[in-house]
């Protein structure tokens, strides 16, 4: 963890992202099923994570990667302010027609089908009381990328907070995106993971306030909803024992799949985990601090568990890669992942902006 972060590293995040996406998803087997052990015993029977080619026909990105690269690859061009925002909503628009068999969730369609790039306020949609989903957060990891240094924070808040509600215009769903953001931004910095949380909660949260203030849109309905998202991060920090930003993490005494399943689902908004902009970065942190360096181990936990277990995948495996670079992960994994160019391509671009 004390190497400095290189070029392999920022390739790593984005493309450990769309491996984790790809596995976790199992062509719409596995983000469906509810249920960690029973996706375990059948991970056994392909003759467990070593054995696994992520490749097509039956190892397809979902819309998480697909959306992802829509970010990346705007945020690549170098584009700032409105002009990024409308080439980042041309792209989201550009991605929902990459859909068949990707299972894109409802608050994205709904959103992307109201952007109008290129008009005025053409990136903005209404106020949708119910665009509390993960959709935001589990394409947003690379903004942390572009902006991955502490002075850049308000940067990356804007960014997030705008990219996001372009499809997930509720707090709980917009600051996913900021999770996903900072915590990728966390892992360039080597920030002590225990930490990550309280950064969230503390310091960046308070920023976002203040910026969907300043924006002037949809601000009395914001304020209003505000509260969940950083009281549930709030609880779980209390829950590890992090609340002071020192670890180590507390865990129960036992925490395999069945476990994880009846936590995560008490992390969750309506017991579908993973589904919302809150707890999809919150079960991709919790399996970071839980796994280490070890991928499996990562897989296992941020993978391959009951609910939206792609994307819990996509937001996990962008900071271990940024952290652990490819070391450890077998090469079946990635090497042949749908994407995989555009992918590192992306990564080249934004680890150039970002120095």
């Amino acid at each position: 963890m004390d190497r400095p972060l290189s070029l392999q590293h920022y390739k790593a995040g984005m493309l450990l992202s769309g491996a984790g996406d790809a596995l976790g998803y199992r062509n719409q087997l596995w983000e469906y099923n509810e249920s960690g052990p029973e996706i375990h015993k059948e991970l056994q029977e392909l003759g467990g994570l070593k054995n696994i080619t992520a490749e097509l026909p039956d190892w397809p990105v979902s819309d998480d990667t697909v959306l992802h690269l829509a970010t990346a690859e705007g945020l690549a061009t170098g584009k700032e302010g409105e002009e990024l925002y409308h080439d980042v909503a041309a792209r989201y628009v550009e991605g929902m027609k990459d859909m068949e068999g990707r299972k894109p969730g409802p608050s994205s369609i709904l959103g992307v089908s109201q952007l109008k790039p290129g008009s005025e306020g053409g990136y903005r949609v209404a106020y949708n009381p119910d665009g509390t989903g993960c959709g935001a957060a589990m394409r947003s990891m690379c903004i942390g990328l572009r902006y991955p240094r502490p002075e850049q924070l308000s940067s990356l808040v804007a960014v997030a907070v705008e990219t996001g509600r372009m499809t997930h215009p509720h707090p709980t769903g917009f600051l996913g995106a900021v999770a996903s953001a900072l915590f990728t931004a966390y892992a360039v910095q080597r920030r002590p993971m225990a930490s990550w949380g309280v950064g969230l909660v503390m310091e960046a949260c308070p920023v976002a306030l203040e910026f969907v203030k300043s924006r002037g849109c949809a601000v009395e309905e914001c304020v209003r909803d505000w509260g969940y998202f950083s009281e549930k991060w709030q609880w779980y920090l209390d829950l590890r024992g992090l609340a002071s930003g020192t670890g180590p993490a507390i865990w129960p005494d036992q925490y395999g799949p069945a476990e994880r399943d009846e936590a995560y689902k008490s992390f969750s908004l309506s017991g579908w985990a993973g589904r919302s902009g809150h707890d999809a970065p919150m079960i991709a942190l919790d399996a970071l601090l839980g796994a280490g360096s070890d991928w499996e181990e990562l897989m296992s936990r941020a993978g391959f568990h009951g609910g939206d277990s792609d994307s819990t995948a996509v937001i996990a495996c962008c900071c271990w890669g940024l952290l652990y670079g490819l070391e450890g992960v077998p090469q079946g994994n990635h090497k042949n992942l749908e994407y995989r160019d555009r992918l590192e391509n992306s990564a080249e671009e934004l680890y150039r902006l970002s120095h």
